[in-house]
């Protein structure tokens, strides 16, 4: 999280789940639905592309939800509650280089460091001494800060779903030859997540699996979405759908303006010079 390189990490996470969500509702092939209902519901007589195609359409268009991201390629995880107005609540976490609590109301940013992010910033005891005078303060400013403006990225709730539906599909020309090969969706077994009944829908390409989680019950939201390939995993999490994103922000008497953390980070770079 060196101030400006590291701030794009959040956006990048977000970026990577929606790619994965992509890659199961661009499949174009369909595996014929079973017999009976099996704990599946009214998802038994559906295919496995049409669940996927429907878990999409509620993605789509949720107002809110909470997004939880990870992957063992990268130490970043969010955990984001976020609508489609870009007001967000949460937190970025860089494992052992830092986490920041972000607060995201409009143009509003407020993001609070902890100690190990300070220590990853600032060099010796300087990044301790900013750890101390710091301890439990948001630092605050808007968008139009090039840190913050980086760092909330993550909030935008529309460019998730966007890349998430993914690009429209172009027809191919009339009498022009299917592709060769076309992978496939699978329905597994119904289970459960976090207490809910849900459906795992199962794409495997390429050495890839990706095992997309849909609710049985109410709406048929996707819940979770697991990636393995090249011995790597990515894990995302979608929660609280429609639940409004927090209107509390930081009170005034617990934070600094961002100017702070940009005065530390020139400081410490003009030493290093």
């Amino acid at each position: 999280m060196t101030s400006r390189r590291r701030a794009a990490t959040a956006p990048t996470a977000l970026t990577c789940g929606a790619v994965l969500l992509v890659g199961m509702a661009c499949t174009g092939s369909t595996v014929a639905a079973g017999a009976s209902d099996g704990g599946e519901g009214d998802l038994a007589h559906k295919s496995a592309q049409q669940i996927s195609d429907e878990a999409l359409h509620q993605l789509v268009g949720a107002q809110s939800l909470r997004l939880r991201t990870s992957t063992s390629a990268d130490p970043t995880k969010l955990d984001l509650t976020l609508d489609r107005a870009g007001n967000c609540t949460g937190a970025v976490s860089k494992g052992e280089l830092g986490r920041v609590e972000l607060v995201k109301r409009g143009n509003q940013v407020w993001m609070k460091p902890d100690a190990a992010f300070w220590k990853s910033q600032l060099p010796g005891s300087k990044g301790e001494e900013a750890a101390a005078k710091y301890k439990d303060t948001f630092l605050h400013g808007t968008t139009r800060d090039t840190f913050l403006r980086g760092l909330s990225e993550a909030c935008d709730l529309k460019a998730f779903q966007k890349s998430a539906a993914g690009p429209d599909e172009e027809q191919p020309p009339p009498g022009a030859p299917s592709p060769s090969v076309t992978p496939t969706l699978t329905k597994g077994r119904p289970t459960t997540h976090e207490g809910a009944r849900v459906l795992p829908v199962i794409k495997k390409a390429d050495g890839a699996v990706q095992t997309l989680y849909v609710a049985i019950d109410g709406k048929h939201y996707p819940v979770k979405l697991t990636a393995e390939a090249d011995h790597q995993s990515a894990t995302i999490l979608l929660s609280n759908y429609g639940t409004p994103v927090s209107s509390k922000t930081p009170a005034p008497g617990s934070t600094a303006d961002i100017s702070a953390l940009e005065d530390l980070m020139q400081g410490s770079q003009s030493e290093r010079a």
